[in-house]
């Protein structure tokens, strides 16, 4: 049988071209070219494609247990659980296999903790901007302009109000209020950060009102900002905390993870088929253990300062705008020209970076990135801006 592209589902807008191979940076195609990754699957390959520690755990663990269903614990899962719990600070973890899946699971047990703690509140503030998933609740949660005509009716009981703004926040909890819902920075909106000083001042307000605190960290934990996790930088903890993407470094595994006094699911109230299995735990716990050592987390930390600072300077020198972000999710704005136009010539010249909007250029490369990877990639992409 022949295989083609025409059976794929088009549910995004894709180049006439198929990946094949990758290695650390790079990927290749079946036409043999290579290109410099800068998206790394949208900030989910941290440990760039294919690392070895990634492929040992799926060699060894693939030959002892793949699945035994979520009806019995494995030694990876519970591995795993412990891992993220020492290191979030919270108690309790629920594997699943996305991020929009660990959201939904986020907004569930706020809402089952609303019936048990709040007399029976529902609601939930999100933020203007923000992109928690492609479920329809976490659809409805987000606050992406694109998603407000889609799959009408959406799920009720979310309020919106505008990023980084405490006192909009405050305004919108009322005793319907169960909790907050936000990102540390928003990737999808363009790599815009919570100031510290904003999410210190939710957690306390939160605190204040008796409601709760859910970070959505999919895109910001395990290391991609040079902390672990994002809410380190403001020395804040959340009462609710997702993970994902770079929780599996590729395979799909992400993360409910909750603290004692918020994880009030009881047996039958949440599950998956697929949720905690052996195979992807075990990658997860290969991750999550090269991730979290001093000197990895201090080599992102200079790889970002590192790509940030060439980044100004390229963009000092073009007459173009800000480089906004932390660690290596960063972005730079364009002052002129179509960011999907820049995509796409530095794609022809070999350099894949991302558009999340239209003045707007985002790069996610693995954590492992070179200094020569981060020049190669600067060479490649000048001539591609206007």
């Amino acid at each position: 049988m022949r295989e083609s592209v025409e059976h794929v589902m088009k549910v995004t807008a894709r180049p006439p071209i198929v990946m094949v191979e990758g290695e650390g940076s790079w990927l290749r195609d079946s036409e043999g070219r290579q290109y410099l990754d800068f998206v790394q699957g949208w900030a989910v390959n941290c440990l760039g494609h294919s690392h070895p520690v990634m492929r040992r755990a799926l060699e060894e663990q693939g030959a002892r247990l793949i699945n035994c269903s979520p009806s019995f614990y494995n030694a990876p899962m519970a591995r795993l659980a412990t891992l993220v719990a020492e290191t979030s600070g919270l108690r309790d973890v629920f594997f699943c296999n996305s991020g929009a899946e660990a959201n939904e699971g986020a907004i569930k047990l706020a809402r089952k903790w609303g019936q048990k703690h709040r007399g029976g509140a529902y609601e939930i503030v999100t933020m203007h901007g923000a992109f928690h998933g492609r479920t329809l609740a976490t659809m409805s949660a987000s606050g992406k302009p694109a998603f407000e005509p889609l799959f009408e009716p959406k799920v009720p009981g979310f309020v919106k109000v505008p990023f980084n703004d405490l006192d909009a926040v405050a305004a919108a909890v009322t005793e319907r209020t169960v909790a907050v819902m936000l990102e540390p920075i928003q990737g999808e909106a363009g790599v815009v950060e919570a100031t510290d000083e904003f999410l210190r001042g939710v957690r306390e307000l939160t605190r204040a009102r008796g409601v709760l605190l859910i970070l959505d960290e999919i895109q910001t934990g395990v290391g991609r900002t040079g902390r672990l996790y994002g809410f380190e930088h403001a020395g804040v903890q959340p009462d609710i905390l997702t993970l994902g993407k770079q929780l599996g470094g590729g395979v799909p595994l992400a993360a409910l993870v909750a603290g004692a006094e918020a994880s009030c699911f009881e047996p039958g109230d949440q599950g998956g088929t697929f949720n905690g299995s052996a195979l992807m735990t075990a990658v997860g716990c290969a991750v999550l253990e090269t991730v979290r050592r001093p000197e990895f987390l201090a080599a992102v930390r200079a790889a970002g300062d590192y790509l940030a600072a060439r980044l100004r300077g390229l963009s000092a020198g073009l007459g173009h705008g800000e480089v906004r972000g932390r660690g290596l999710l960063l972005a730079l704005a364009l002052r002129r020209g179509d960011a999907a136009k820049v995509v796409e010539a530095a794609l022809e010249r070999g350099l894949i970076v991302n558009a999340p909007r239209p003045d707007t250029l985002r790069f996610m490369p693995a954590l492992s990135v070179t200094p020569g990877e981060i020049d190669e990639m600067l060479k490649l992409l000048e001539p591609c801006l206007p």
